[in-house]
């Protein structure tokens, strides 16, 4: 069984579905998440820089480990368009032991 306090989710998003795919593919590549979804259009109202924003964005599902989470968060950061992109890591506190499974043989590093 798995230690399921090792694994996250790990949120960030996107401008356009193109940038979207671009991410995705990189962070799998990489061997840094085992899946990464990628979530229809949405629209984001926010605060930025004193001024209210809206916008359309997409969001990204990364299913990785603790202990790849500096990589990817610096892979994000260092890849993405926005001056500060979101990234935020959710620990995994209940999950189908044979899913932890397959994630981390996926992103275990040969």
């Amino acid at each position: 069984m798995q230690n399921q306090e090792q694994f996250l989710m790990v949120v960030t998003t996107c401008p356009d579905e193109p940038t979207a795919h671009l991410m995705a593919n990189e962070i799998v590549d990489q061997c840094l998440a085992a899946c990464v979804n990628i979530l229809p259009e949405m629209v984001s109202i926010y605060q930025w820089k004193g001024e209210k924003q809206q916008g359309t964005e997409h969001i990204l599902l990364i299913k990785t480990e603790k202990s790849c989470y500096s990589e990817l968060e610096a892979l994000i950061a260092s890849n993405h368009p926005y001056e500060l992109p979101e990234v935020i890591a959710v620990p995994i506190n209940d999950a189908l032991p044979e899913y932890l499974a397959w994630i981390k043989s996926v992103i275990t590093k040969i």
